[in-house]
Order: C-alpha cells, then sequence, then structure tokens
C-alpha cells in the first residue's frame, strides 16, 4: 500500500507539474498575440494562468491541500467568466438571454462552495460535520462540472460556422477539464472519500488546457476540423448517457471498494496494456485508421452540411430558368459552387472530338482555358471510374505528399497543367451519366480554404450525377429539336431544288431558241452569255445543294492555299481593310472552289463583328503535315458558351434575318475535304478562325499507303 501511494504521489507530483508548466507557457504565448479570441483574450489569459497556479500549487502541496481547493474555486470563477467573454466573439452574449443567468448561478454556486472549503478548515467540529461538509462542497464541485459542461455545449453548438473556427479550442480545452472533474467528484460522492489515482490524474486537465490553447494559436489551426455532435451529446440521448454513466460508476465504485486498492492498480495496469496494443495495431495499419476515421466522423460527429437545404437550394437553382436563373451550363456550376460556397466556377463538357472544352464560366473571367481543356485520353481515365468518385482536391496535387487515397494515381496523372498552374483552382468535380463522362466542374477557391473529406466527396458526387443528367437530357432535346428543324428546312429546300431545277431548264431552252433564231448577232451572242452564264450558275447551286448532308467531297486535287487566300482579300480589300500578313507557299489537299467559299464565309463574317477601322487579318501557313489558313478579327467576339452551343448549330444566328447555316456550312465542307475548323474567341477582344487542311502531299501518302494496306 505505501509503494503504490508513493507511486500515484510520484505520478501526481510529474502530471500536475507538467500541466502548470503548459498553463503558464500557453497564458504567455496568448498574451503576446492580441489578436486572438478577440474580446476574450485577456480573460483567456488571467483563466490559463489562475489555472497553471493551481496545478502548480497541487503539485507543491498536494492536490488536497486547501491551497489547491481555493486556486479551483478561483480557476473555475476565472473561467465562467471567460466563458462570458467567449459568447462576445459573435454577440451572444447580448442576444442570448439565458446564459447570464446560468453564469450567475454557477458563480454563486462556486462562491458558496468556496465558503463551505474554509468553513470546514475553521469549524471546530468534526464527525457527522464534516462528512456533511465534504458531501455538500462534493455536489456543488458536481453542479459547476455539469454546468459548465452545458454551457460549452451552448458556446460551440450554438456558435456560427465561422466562429466554430475559433470558438473550439478553447471549448475542446474546458471540456476536458469539467469532463475529468465530472468523473473525479464523481467516484469522490460515491466512495465518500477521493482516489488518489484520480486526484493524482487531475493535474493532466491542465496540461490539456495548455495543449489545446497552443494548438489554437498555432498557424493554420483553423483548417482543422473538430464538430462534437449536438444530437449525440446533449440532446434526447443527453438523459440516456448520464443514466448509463452513473449506473456504470456506481458499479465499479461498489466493487472497488469491496476489491481492495491493490488490484484495482493491476486492473488499470491491464487497462493501459490492452490499450497500448490496440494503438500500435491501428497506428500499422493504414486501413483501419482510414475506416476507423471515416466512422467515426459519420456517427460521432455533426455533419458539415444540412442536407436538406442543400438539397432544396440544389432544385431551385436548377428550376430557375429565365433572365433571372441564368443559361443552364451557368447554373450547373452555381450548383456545385453554391455548396462549398466557392466564388466561382468553369464548366467543361465534350465536343465533337470527345475532348473536354470550356462550355461556360461563372464570376470567373481571368480563367485561362485552353481550346482542349481535357483531352479524350484524360476523359477516358476519369470515365474508367464507374462510380463517379474522383472528386480531385487540387490542392493535394499540388503538394508534396501523395494523396493517401487508393485509387488517385490514376486521376492525378490525368489532371491537366494548366488546372494545377490556376492558383483559384481548389476542386474538380466529374458528371457522370451512367457509364459515360458528360463534363466537369471547376471550383475556385473559397474564401475561407480547407481540405476536402469525406462529406464533400459524396455530396458532389451525388450532385454532379444529377447535374449530368440535367445535361444529357438538354443534349437530347436539342437533337430531337435540331432533327425537327432539319426535316422543315429539307422539306423547304426540296421545293426550292424542284424551282431551281424548271428554271434552270427554262433558261437553258431559251439560249437554245435565242440562238437559232435571234436576227441581230452582238444581241445574240451578249444574250446568249448572259444566259449561259445565269444556267451555269444555277446548276452550280443545284450540284452544292445537292452534297449538303454527304460526309466527304469524292475527289480532292492540290490545291494553292495562298492563292486561294490573295483572291478572296482582294475580293474584300475594297470595301474593308483585309490584310494578308503571311502567306507562305502552301500546296494543300482539297476542292478549290470549297475552300474559297468557306474563306468568303468566314471574312465577311469577321468583318460584321469589326468596326470599319478595324482590320481583318488572314495569314496562311504550314504546319507539320497540315496547312493553317487564319482569319483573325479584333471585333466584338463570342462567348465560350455560344462557341459551343450556338455557333456551328443550324438556324442560330446572332445576325438579323440571317438563316444561321453559314458556320454549320463551312465546318462541314472542311470537314468533307478531311480537315477541321477550330475556334478561339473572347467577348470583347475579337476571334481566330483556323482552317486546317492536310498537305497535298501527306495526303498523297496516306492514300498509297492505304492502297497497299487494302
Amino acid at each position: 500500500m505505501g509503494m503504490t501511494a508513493d507511486l500515484w504521489q510520484l505520478i501526481g507530483s510529474a502530471a500536475w507539474g507538467t500541466g502548470a508548466f503548459a498553463c503558464l507557457i500557453a497564458a504567455g504565448l496568448l498574451y503576446s498575440r492580441p489578436g486572438r479570441f478577440g474580446a476574450a483574450r485577456r480573460a483567456l489569459v488571467a483563466a490559463i494562468g489562475l489555472t497553471g497556479l493551481w496545478a502548480l500549487i497541487g503539485a507543491l502541496a498536494g492536490p488536497e491541500s486547501l491551497g489547491a481547493e481555493l486556486a479551483d474555486s478561483l480557476r473555475n470563477l476565472a473561467w465562467l467568466f471567460a466563458l462570458y467573454r467567449l459568447f462576445a466573439i459573435d454577440g451572444r452574449d447580448a442576444s442570448l438571454a439565458p446564459v447570464r443567468p446560468l453564469l450567475v448561478a454557477l458563480c454563486f454556486v462556486e462562491l458558496l462552495q468556496l465558503a463551505l472549503e474554509v468553513a470546514i478548515v475553521v469549524s471546530p467540529f468534526g464527525g457527522k460535520f464534516a462528512e456533511l461538509a465534504f458531501h455538500t462542497v462534493t455536489l456543488f464541485r458536481l453542479l459547476v462540472a455539469i454546468g459548465g459542461l452545458v454551457l460549452v455545449h451552448n458556446l460551440y453548438g450554438g456558435a456560427a460556422p465561422n466562429a466554430r473556427l475559433v470558438l473550439r479550442w478553447p471549448a475542446l480545452a474546458l471540456a476536458a477539464q469539467w469532463g475529468l472533474d465530472l468523473n473525479h467528484y464523481t467516484v469522490s460522492y460515491l466512495l465518500a472519500d477521493a482516489l488518489p489515482a484520480l486526484a493524482a490524474l487531475r493535474g493532466l486537465a491542465a496540461l490539456a488546457i495548455g495543449v489545446l490553447i497552443g494548438l489554437g494559436l498555432r498557424r493554420g489551426s483553423e483548417t482543422l476540423r473538430f464538430s462534437p455532435s449536438r444530437a449525440v451529446m446533449f440532446q434526447s440521448a443527453s438523459l440516456m448517457i448520464i443514466g448509463v454513466y452513473l449506473v456504470f460508476m456506481v458499479a465499479i465504485a461498489r466493487w472497488l471498494a469491496w476489491a481492495g486498492q491493490e488490484l484495482a492498480a493491476e486492473l488499470q495496469l491491464a487497462f493501459a496494456g490492452s490499450a497500448a496494443v490496440l494503438l500500435a495495431t491501428f497506428a500499422s495499419s493504414r486501413v483501419l485508421r482510414a475506416r476507423l476515421r471515416v466512422t467515426l466522423s459519420k456517427h460521432l460527429f455533426q455533419h458539415r452540411y444540412d442536407y436538406r437545404q442543400e438539397w432544396l437550394r440544389f432544385t431551385q437553382t436548377m428550376a430557375r430558368v429565365g433572365p433571372e436563373g441564368g443559361p443552364l451550363h451557368e447554373r450547373v456550376i452555381r450548383a456545385v459552387a453554391d455548396m462549398t460556397d466557392s466564388p466561382a466556377g468553369l464548366l467543361l463538357t465534350l465536343n465533337d472530338q470527345g475532348d473536354l472544352a470550356l462550355a461556360s464560366r461563372w464570376q470567373w473571367p481571368t480563367a485561362d482555358v485552353p481550346a482542349v481543356a481535357l483531352p479524350a485520353a484524360a476523359v477516358r481515365t476519369f470515365e474508367a471510374d464507374r462510380t463517379g468518385g474522383f472528386i480531385v482536391d487540387l490542392d493535394e496535387l499540388r503538394g508534396a505528399d501523395a494523396p493517401p487515397h487508393e485509387h488517385w494515381a490514376a486521376p492525378q496523372q490525368a489532371v491537366p497543367d494548366w488546372l494545377l498552374a490556376e492558383p483559384r483552382a481548389w476542386a474538380l468535380v466529374p458528371l457522370h451519366h451512367f457509364d459515360r463522362l458528360v463534363g466537369m466542374v471547376v471550383l475556385a477557391r473559397p474564401a475561407l480554404t480547407r481540405r476536402l473529406d469525406w462529406e464533400d466527396f459524396d455530396l458532389l458526387r451525388v450532385a454532379g450525377q444529377q447535374l449530368a443528367s440535367y445535361l444529357a437530357e438538354q443534349t437530347g432535346q436539342e437533337a430531337l429539336a435540331e432533327a425537327g428543324r432539319f426535316d422543315d428546312f429539307n422539306r423547304r429546300i426540296a421545293f426550292v431544288m424542284h424551282d431551281i431545277k424548271n428554271l434552270a431548264s427554262q433558261l437553258s431552252l431559251l439560249a437554245r431558241n435565242a440562238e437559232a433564231h435571234a436576227e441581230n448577232p452582238e444581241f445574240r451572242a451578249d444574250m446568249l452569255v448572259t444566259l449561259r452564264n445565269a444556267a451555269d450558275k444555277l446548276n452550280a447551286l443545284l450540284a452544292r445543294l445537292s452534297r449538303y448532308g454527304t460526309s466527304a467531297v469524292e475527289s480532292l486535287t492540290p490545291v494553292s492555299a495562298d492563292v486561294v487566300a490573295k483572291r478572296v482579300v482582294a475580293q474584300f480589300r475594297a470595301g474593308h481593310q483585309v490584310e494578308l500578313v503571311q502567306s507562305a507557299p502552301c500546296l494543300i489537299a482539297g476542292r478549290e472552289e470549297l475552300l474559297e467559299q468557306v474563306l468568303v464565309h468566314l471574312v465577311q463574317n469577321a468583318i460584321d463583328a469589326s468596326q470599319p477601322e478595324s482590320p481583318v487579318f488572314v495569314q496562311v501557313s504550314c504546319e507539320q503535315f497540315h496547312g493553317l489558313i487564319e482569319v483573325v478579327d479584333s471585333g466584338s467576339g463570342m462567348s465560350a458558351e455560344f462557341v459551343r452551343t450556338g455557333l456551328f448549330k443550324p438556324f442560330v444566328s446572332t445576325k438579323s434575318g440571317g438563316l444561321g447555316i453559314g458556320a454549320y456550312e463551312a465546318r462541314e465542307l472542311v470537314r468533307a475535304m478531311g480537315g477541321q475548323l477550330e475556334v478561339e474567341s473572347r467577348e470583347g477582344l475579337g476571334s481566330r478562325f483556323t482552317i486546317r487542311l492536310p498537305l497535298a502531299e501527306a495526303a498523297e501518302l496516306l492514300n498509297n499507303f492505304a492502297a497497299k494496306v487494302a
């Protein structure tokens, strides 16, 4: 017995002394940082300092000494006042009326307990009076501990999300202090005496306060999130937890009284050994640690999101149509950004080549997005995840350490460099529709930067799948509408072709009759030239109309792209400043009349989009196996959404009275010659159209190779 008492005395001295040192250091650090904890800083410094004084007296004079008891009362009074000042951080000291009466009541109980402690010392009575006084003091201590825990819950649970980032560290410190007090005084009240082990370990409360306050003073402590569940701790389950706790403590106390102190010490050592083995197991297993972390986060901590409110806001954002709601692509970005408080975002959707391209931007005009934001190979990497779980935390990818997620290696390689180089880019949310990736949302960094966790991943994954269905539905509706418009257009073109064919036949007949019966040779010659030209033009129009819908030109011939460009520039130069800034010899495989038709349309569009004094530039160059013809203007430009959804859509035009089929025709003619038409445009800056056609020599080599293989 004597050896055990000496051991616990030694452990107690070490615990109380360490706690005193930690509190005094924390008080000094907090005093030297006037910007922390606002108006509560001075009260916190005083409370932490008194806690350190209490622990120092306990280490020197013993936990049960009169000086330690008096310092304990002063410590509690100081912390109650500090609690009141902490309520003032977000203004709740004036709005929460029940807080002040409870604080006053707890201070009154603490003062009564202090007076009773003094009375016990100076009173000559003993026996029953001393036993009654001990029970009364212990009961007062229990009341203060329980009331303090209730106040800590109200302090943290009722705070705003931003205020919780500041309040959680003192709240955790007070929960640790009064939680240990609750255990200590419950056992003391039930056993009518204080166990040396519990009294020795009370110094850990001061150590916890010093460490937690020190962590709160560390730079970047706001990014650590810890949010105890209000429902589990202080709502309907509170009574059951308190009842189970009291029954358990009574049973343990009675059994220890029967078994003896030596056996209790052995049980404590056995428990410590078992706990050490369990901790070592979890420390060596990364999978177990990850599962335990997610399980505890899901079931023991309050959820960050109010899912009902988030779903209502999501549906309202997507259902808001008209001028106040904005286009669908913009609403898709806002629906995701609102969930994470992101101030801006980008939407990338699939183009005709299977790459992801910029479809829309929301409050992010400075993002420099290339024409191909994500190549088709990277798109297939994200599509390989059937669950849509690749929510990419870009800050983790920028860091030195590899992310702990076991599936992150593939998407890490698929994330493009331009996205990692964009400092505002924070998260990448794929939009999966069944097994197909239909788009991605890039979220900008919120004002309060934090790391994404399992709750963000779950919410963003579900939202992304729902938004993908909206985009897929819109694509289907546009395809049906376009098919209907083409059907109507084809019917009208059929009538036009019929009328033009009749007119061409009549003009041809007139030309033949005039040739046979005209008496004036000069008149006859002029009439023949005019009529034959008209007939040729009408027949050429018929041939061009009959080619609509074909995927390729029957035969390609070598065409000097620089010669065609010079001819088109000369045609427009009289009415507008059109300059051929570069004209390298470039022989491409195509059709001269088709290439000229495409260039005429693009130059005319550039002139229409530019001011009269703004020039239009044309340049011809060769790049590896392709010839490039670029038409550049500094006119009004086009939005990314219009380029993505309207520029190459038939019957969509920004011109008054326009059919909206010119850009579509130009792209189809370029494709028919085996090339591509690329567009880069910015609103207010201008546009660049690039015709990319294979060189004649490269096309001939490919044709010869294909013939040999066949």
